[in-house]
């Protein structure tokens, strides 16, 4: 826990829910008739609601970015490094919003969450959402909160996805667009991966098809297989022969199959302590999000044309050792930007920690991030 609340931390922030009456069609056609999405906010809206920004979280992410939610928490939230006072993204001069997307498990309308119909948990019953449909959410929220337009929406990972689909759905009223170690689509690899990580989940006993609240039980083994592997994609070689190496974690080896290197101690405790905190059909919508994402899908798999009518001008950020988001991937969104003649700025940051450097304060990401969002808020001026 903290002991004191840093200069530059938002300090202790609230999570509050706001309840949509209106019925939502989604893309796999069927409707919610209602829903709660569950949201932080940080710094202050100014005079002319000109200063928000929307920050978008990727699969494992939810609405508690920056801030404590009280003195007892160990940690702050996800993205606590680059939201506050005099950070990239500076609540001195923003209003900064971060959203729990719809089918998440920390507060918003999910598989966890009951349905209004039935009075029992979603479960498996929950309809798949499309990043198209997290968008079309986002844009209802806004206007509840009687913003007109956002001045930056950000986001990494499946968060950067988001970013592109605000700016091909919503091309004015998003005026920048940062997209961090993002991709256009996934691989076949990346959707073999989250397949991988499906069926680790779905395979588990405790599965119950999807039941499993209603059960009371939880497949733990199934969600903390596919965490453990979710997790070794987010890392680099160079970040995990850093960090562990071939280190023994009793100093001999055991001559068994429990665990003889530290790595393997490593991933079995995130693995565990994300079982805790995470809602496992949450994770298999999620992975099929990421799975569906395909904005030049609608144009002839022409990217640049996707991106035509976009009016945002964005920043692209990749990480060299990045292999589940390669650099090339983000170099992809740059080409089809320059070829559709819009306004972007690609930054490729030396950085060895892979996937997660996204999330971390590396020196020259933060500085590059921080001075275009400092020409953003003197732009507000």
């Amino acid at each position: 826990m903290p002991e004191t609340i840093e200069d530059d931390s938002v300090g202790i922030v609230e999570t509050q829910i706001i309840h949509f009456s209106e019925a939502l069609m989604l893309e796999c056609e069927k409707t919610l008739a209602e829903y709660d999405i569950a949201y932080e906010t940080y710094g202050e809206l100014n005079a002319d609601a000109s200063n928000a920004i929307l920050i978008c979280h990727a699969l494992s992410g939810d609405q508690h970015a920056a801030g404590y939610h009280s003195m007892d928490d160990k940690k702050p939230g996800w993205w606590d490094s680059a939201i506050g006072p005099g950070k990239a993204i500076d609540t001195n001069r923003f209003f900064v919003v971060s959203i729990n997307n719809l089918g998440g498990c920390k507060g918003s309308s999910g598989p966890n969450t009951i349905n209004p119909e039935t009075g029992a948990f979603w479960g498996p019953d929950f309809p798949i959402v499309t990043v198209k449909d997290w968008v079309k959410c986002q844009y209802r929220f806004m206007q509840s909160l009687n913003i007109e337009h956002w001045c930056a929406v950000i986001g990494g990972s499946l968060g950067g996805m988001q970013v592109l689909q605000w700016a091909i759905d919503y091309p004015d009223l998003i005026k920048h667009a940062v997209v961090i170690a993002a991709a256009p689509k996934l691989s076949a690899q990346n959707i073999a991966f989250n397949e991988v990580a499906r069926q680790s989940i779905m395979s588990d006993p405790d599965f119950c098809d999807g039941h499993y609240l209603a059960k009371e039980t939880v497949p733990r083994r199934g969600l903390m297989l596919a965490r453990m592997l979710g997790h070794i994609t987010y890392l680099s070689d160079d970040a995990m022969r850093d960090k562990f190496g071939r280190e023994l974690r009793e100093g001999k080896l055991n001559f068994g199959f429990d665990v003889d290197f530290q790595v393997e101690s490593y991933l079995r405790y995130q693995g565990r302590s994300f079982v805790d905190r995470f809602d496992a059909n949450t994770y298999l919508l999620m992975t099929k999000t990421l799975d569906y994402f395909d904005p030049a899908s609608e144009y002839g798999d022409e990217l640049a044309q996707a991106l035509n009518k976009t009016n945002a001008q964005f920043l692209v950020i990749s990480f060299t050792s990045d292999w589940r988001f390669a650099p090339e991937r983000s170099r992809e969104i740059t080409r089809a930007l320059l070829e559709a003649e819009k306004r972007v700025s690609h930054i490729e940051i030396d950085a060895n920690q892979g996937h997660d450097a996204f999330l971390i304060p590396i020196p020259h990401y933060m500085n590059v991030f921080g001075s275009y969002m400092k020409n953003v808020a003197e732009d507000l001026s």
